[in-house]
């Protein structure tokens, strides 16, 4: 077993784990199509008479241009989407309470937490000289770092969490967060790119044909459609890319900027125009804190927690095996173990139908067997397997 099999997040991956998406990666097609196709009609329909009217070289490099253009933007669309935003790693357990913060926990946080009582719902953490409030978070069971957040799509805590885009099907974070801008702004480009040659194209035929601009829609149709989608999306991809300038030079990411907006205190983060600048496009990108194919340890705990999550029916023969049960508190006993406790069952049996009362069992006013705590913890065990049979005997006594 690997980690990206047993992976808790709602992520999808492809090609043995080397590959990671959203659980909506299916909206990439929608993505891809919308771009591709728009270019395919340029390239088709409108560039050959751009070629014509032009020479030849130049009528070339402007259908060139717009085909690299278009490859650019699908590797930066597989960049944004097929790498880890910067998830962090799950805690296995809850995380031991400093002894500063555990005194001052509130008594409502400990009485409605019967699962974790001692670990308080925020602390404080220091930020560029300021106090930051960072949360604990449930499901993953750590205290997010700043600026993380808990993704509910793709059920995973992002470090520097932006948005989730349901257009690359894929968490925004700091891992990936630059090439979703040079996607953006890419794609702005190419359809302002589209957009104005189409516009030259109606007006070369207007041109020749001495005819009016709707008679040159007419005689080029693709080139008022293109010209009117360009239009359109352009004003989408265009606003975001000027959005995300303007978050990129006061250094906020959208969830910053829509659930704080820093009202009446300063942003602890803003670092100036030009540092905010280079910490987005020219610092090293960290490495993934996960490695998806990593091997699972083979631990009886891991092994017996990970069947059980994946909804794997536990085998009556495992009782034969020796394994830690709950979380290694308790040892399993074998097989040959079991058999003499069937061999007491029935000495105790015996004994009792013979007249003298059996040291380890009682009867009560009512006439029932009592077995002691530890026959009925190994019985709970090895029940799967043998618990028609200790109920037989235990009613044969009676």
């Amino acid at each position: 077993m690997r980690v990206y099999q047993i992976w808790k997040g709602s992520n999808r991956f492809f090609c043995g784990g080397r590959l990671i998406f959203g659980p909506d990666a299916r909206s990439l097609l929608l993505t891809v199509s919308m771009i591709v196709v728009p270019v395919i009609l340029f390239c088709a329909f409108v560039s050959q008479r751009l070629i014509d009217e032009f020479n030849h070289h130049f009528g070339n490099l402007i259908v060139g241009i717009s085909v690299a253009l278009t490859v650019y933007i699908m590797i930066l669309l597989f960049l944004t989407s097929a790498r880890d935003p910067g998830i962090i790693p799950r805690n296995p357990h809850p995380p031991e309470p400093e002894d500063d913060t555990a005194s001052s926990i509130s008594t409502d946080w400990v009485g409605s937490q019967s699962g974790a009582p001692n670990i308080p719902p925020t602390k404080d953490v220091m930020v560029n000289g300021m106090v930051v409030k960072v949360k604990y978070c449930q499901t993953c069971m750590l205290y997010r770092p700043p600026r993380c957040s808990h993704c509910s799509i793709c059920n995973n805590c992002v470090d520097r969490f932006d948005h989730h885009c349901p257009w690359v099907g894929q968490c925004i974070g700091k891992r990936n967060y630059r090439f979703f801008f040079m996607f953006v702004s890419s794609t702005t480009m190419l359809c302002l790119y589209v957009f104005a040659f189409c516009w030259v194209n109606i007006e070369r035929i207007m041109e020749a044909y001495h005819c009016s601009l709707g008679r040159a829609f007419l005689k080029s149709p693709v080139s008022g459609i293109l010209i009117l989608y360009t239009f359109i999306a352009a004003w989408f991809v265009g606003g975001l890319t000027a959005f995300h300038l303007y978050l990129i030079f006061t250094n906020q990411t959208t969830y910053e900027n829509f659930r704080y907006r820093y009202d009446g205190k300063m942003n602890p983060h803003n670092l100036g125009c030009w540092r905010n600048i280079r910490e987005i496009f020219f610092s090293k990108i960290p490495s993934s804190k996960n490695n998806f194919r990593a091997q699972v340890k083979g631990d009886s705990s891991s092994v017996f927690n990970t069947s059980m999550s994946l909804g794997h029916a536990m085998s009556p023969e495992m009782p034969k095996r020796s394994f830690d049960i709950e979380m290694g508190k308790r040892q399993a006993v074998a097989a040959e173990e079991f058999e003499d406790i069937h061999s007491q069952i029935d000495s105790i049996g015996g004994s009792e139908r013979c007249g003298p009362q059996p040291r380890h069992t009682n009867w009560d006013h009512k006439g029932n067997w009592e077995i002691t705590p530890d026959i009925h913890m190994l019985a709970a065990e090895f029940g799967m397997q043998h618990g028609s049979t200790v109920r037989e005997k235990i009613h044969g006594v009676r």
